[in-house]
């Protein structure tokens, strides 16, 4: 027997009881100091063993390891979304979930991940779930993701119906004019008010083509009084207003900021000015106006037989500004710099308009809506920029009911088919389709030319997407080509297709046809890579594009 047993004395006691006193007299701001401390290591080491341990069921996709808990893989796919995805595809396979500032995430990858999830039917994949809460604040009540789908197909129906041949004929003459006044009394294009051919200017792509993006749009779908109302007042309310349309507002829809306030504030008053244009034209029908949007919002009626009200129509012009002058100006500032970046393709896009358009005294005559749809170079040019620089690389949708994966999409595992459980949300990248080394040739290089071959990837592509006398589908607003198993998705696919691609395509080319005529363009740095903390994918610094007043023969 030991020393210890005999005097009745244990160790192992007295150590514990030794360190229980000296714990006591440690100061209670320390130990909270301490527990503040350790607590975030211990929560990210229990997430971390958690995922290790924890029993996941065999139909659940795999789910992305993550070491911060809540926050997920949101740092990464934030930062840099499609290294994301194609690190995750190349571990995990075509189809996994990632956590996201505590939403469960399930990414479908290749054009049969974007027909899964754009193709879906809106009772198991819902689209207003996933955005209502972003685009309400920002377009307004009873439009877009605030109703019902039903209720906003026939909206897109009443839009599409002011998007007619008619329209768009008067309003290629309209852009151009807006153009041409805008570089002959804009600052940035000092230069080429100048008259003088050898001294180049500069101008910032992202912020000359927001501003024209916005002109041509309000002097042809917005009407004559939002046109000859685009004052500093106008545009303070749009920079508002817009400062609600990014990621933080996605995530967080309702934050004490000073940003959120600016963004309500602004929305009541934009909605006050189209409600009262809307007032007067109802007041004065036969008044001095052009039929544009407003007139025929103003012509229509739902199923059930009740017109729109007054701030329906407001919230959808808001909604068609909004999303309209991000989506064309992205794709136009991307464009300008490609063309800085390769003088090639500029000079032909230049040939193709004096071919065209050119005088005998070296003048080019005015576009027509039908010669817009002759200029192969400029559409290849467009639907190229818009392969590598769609506007969003992730379209969701939030599960209302458990779904399975087809076997076409992810082989089963062992286990069996895997199934996205109600309340995830679902994720399809067209981008990730559209960049795809296995299916396009030198996918990450701006190439047009890849648009001229009838028989290459790009036209079978394009074909599949506009379904040329192929299978429509009417979802509530006129037949149209789902598109969703295309590889080429750049205004998105399904019954959330966007409704203003052909107008987008009329805007863009007009614009940039009556630029090319005009300005050489040169690019002092490389094609800037893509800034992804903006909810439309737009190009990083430096962006400054040169330019010079072009020699006219």
């Amino acid at each position: 027997m030991s020393y210890a047993a005999l005097n009745g004395s244990n160790p192992l006691s007295d150590v514990w009881s030794g360190y229980l006193a000296q714990a006591q007299d440690v100061p209670r701001e320390r130990w909270l100091l301490l527990a503040f401390i350790n607590a975030p290591i211990l929560a990210v080491l229990f997430n971390a063993l958690w995922q290790l341990i924890a029993p996941r069921k065999a139909s659940d996709p795999p789910v992305v390891f993550h070491w911060l808990p809540i926050v997920g893989s949101a740092i990464w796919y934030g930062n840099d979304p499609i290294g994301f995805f194609k690190a995750c595809q190349e571990k995990y396979g075509n189809i996994f979930t990632f956590v996201l500032l505590g939403r469960k995430v399930t990414v479908a990858l290749t054009p049969k991940g974007n027909n899964f999830i754009l193709g879906g039917k809106s009772i198991a994949f819902n689209a207003e779930d996933a955005y209502k809460h972003l685009t309400t604040p920002v377009f307004g009540k009873d439009v877009v993701y605030d109703v019902p789908n039903e209720i906003f197909m026939q909206q897109k129906k009443f839009v599409k119906f002011g998007l007619t041949t008619d329209t768009f004929r008067a309003y290629v003459g309209m852009i151009e004019e807006e153009v041409e006044h805008f570089m002959s009394h804009d600052q940035r294009f000092r230069v080429f008010q100048m008259n003088d051919i050898n001294e180049w200017g500069s101008f910032d792509a992202i912020a000359a083509m927001a501003e024209i993006t916005i002109l041509t749009a309000s002097r042809t779908l917005q009407g004559r009084e939002v046109r000859e109302g685009l004052d500093k007042s106008f545009s303070d309310l749009y920079s508002d207003l817009d400062g609600g349309f990014t990621p933080l507002n996605f995530m967080f829809p309702n934050l004490p900021l000073p940003s959120y306030r600016r963004r309500d504030k602004a929305h009541k008053q934009m909605s006050d000015f189209y409600v009262n244009i809307i007032r007067k034209r109802r007041a004065n029908p036969d008044g001095d106006h052009s039929y544009d949007m407003i007139s025929s919002l103003l012509d229509q009626k739902y199923r059930t037989g009740e017109p729109l009200r007054d701030h329906e129509i407001a919230h959808i012009m808001i909604a068609l500004l909004m999303a309209g002058q991000h989506t064309s100006s992205a794709t136009l500032a991307w464009t300008m710099l490609h063309l800085a970046a390769d003088p090639d393709v500029a000079n032909a896009l230049y040939d193709e308009q004096v071919k065209r358009f050119a005088n005998p005294d070296g003048s080019f005559r005015a576009m027509s809506y039908e010669d817009l749809r002759h200029l192969p170079i400029l559409d290849a040019t467009i639907r190229e920029t818009l392969r590598m620089h769609p506007p969003i690389h992730s379209i969701m949708r939030r599960v209302r009911e458990d779904v399975a994966v087809p076997a076409t999409l992810a082989a089963p595992s062992k286990d069996g088919i895997y199934v996205v459980p109600k309340d995830n949300y679902v994720l399809a990248s067209p981008l990730m389709s559209q960049i795809d080394r296995d299916t396009w040739k030198e996918a990450d290089k701006w190439v047009p030319s890849r648009w001229y071959d009838e028989e290459g990837v790009a036209a079978q592509a394009l074909k599949t997407y506009v379904d040329e006398g192929g299978e429509k589908i009417d979802f509530g607003f006129g037949a149209v080509s789902k598109g969703t198993e295309s590889p080429y998705q750049p205004f998105g696919a399904g019954k959330h297709r966007c409704i203003g691609e052909q107008f987008a395509y009329l805007q863009i080319g007009t614009i940039i046809a009556t630029l090319i005529r005009r300005i050489e363009l040169r690019l002092p740095n490389p094609v800037p890579e893509h800034n992804y903390h903006t909810m439309i994918m737009m190009p990083k610094d430096p962006k400054s594009v040169h330019y010079r007043r072009r020699k006219l023969d």
